[in-house]
């Protein structure tokens, strides 16, 4: 066996260890960022009420976490509650759009009868933004936490939907037929052969879908709630608080990231077959 062989074998055989000198890599690009924008707005460039520094910025995120002014005008001290706000509207959301994307994805790519049926509706449904149904979900639910979710739900469904009709129609045939040979049913054939086939596109399509809803239920609380990031994001803007309608974005960006990794962790687990490939074929 050649030395580069053993090399190879080396680094393939432990993907799950990441080197140092790789996880700062990742803080390169958003130090970089920082410290260009720190300057910028310190050039006077802008007025530095309408471009905060991040120095201010981290100040009034740090004061709407941890209450240091104490002044409830600013909302100091309630980041807690108006992120878990936002993040209840995007679980209920989010679920329910899991749940009712992914049985239909399931349907569609797997019967002719369904693809038939229901596609073309949903279809005609999908080009429609869903910001577009603000005044209809204010209607139908008022000013509350419904027209949120549903707004979420709308936003992520979609994605996940798609996703998983696609996985399905791209399942290898040939298992489905062996299946069959073996005498499996249609639901044993679903249950053990396509869904666990179509998976990946499916973690694709939840993946998708989060960023969505974090998005879809921030633009439904500038409008139709009167709690939670996005109602923060607009309130501060209407007061000239740009440094809290800066923080407020990073608030959203932040939960959006973890709500994606743990996604991510979940899909780890489940294709454990996947874990540390790319796209070179070696472990990461």
């Amino acid at each position: 066996m050649s030395s580069a062989t053993v090399v190879q074998t080396s680094r393939v055989s432990a993907p799950g260890r990441r080197p140092v000198g790789g996880r700062l890599l990742r803080l390169v690009v958003p130090v970089l960022l920082l410290v260009i924008w720190e300057w910028f707005s310190r050039s006077g460039v802008l007025p530095r009420a309408l471009l905060p520094p991040p120095s201010d910025v981290f100040a009034a995120w740090g004061d709407w976490i941890f209450a240091y002014s104490g002044d409830a005008q600013s909302y100091s001290g309630t980041w807690a509650f108006d992120a878990a706000a936002s993040g209840l509207r995007v679980a209920g959301g989010f679920g329910l759009a899991a749940i009712v994307g992914i049985g239909l994805g399931i349907a569609i790519g797997w019967s002719r009868i369904a693809e038939a049926t229901i596609e073309p509706t949903l279809q005609v449904l999908r080009p429609i933004p869903p910001v577009s149904w603000i005044p209809m979900a204010i209607i139908w639910f008022g000013i509350a936490n419904k027209p949120a979710i549903f707004l979420v739900f709308l936003g992520a469904f979609f994605p996940i939907l798609m996703n998983t009709i696609l996985g399905v129609r791209l399942c290898d045939r040939n298992l489905v037929r062996a299946g069959t040979m073996m005498g499996g049913s249609n639901a044993q054939l679903l249950r053990l052969v396509v869904v666990p086939a179509c998976l990946p596109s499916i973690f694709a399509g939840l993946r998708i879908g989060i960023g969505s809803a974090w998005m879809l239920t921030v633009t439904a609380e500038m409008v139709a709630v009167k709690s939670g990031l996005g109602y923060v994001l607009w309130d501060s803007y209407n007061f000239f608080r740009f440094d809290l309608v800066i923080a407020a974005m990073g608030s959203i960006g932040l939960l959006g990231f973890l709500s994606d990794l743990a996604i991510k962790g979940v899909m780890g687990r489940v294709l454990r077959w996947q874990k540390g490939m790319t796209v070179q074929g070696g472990g990461r």
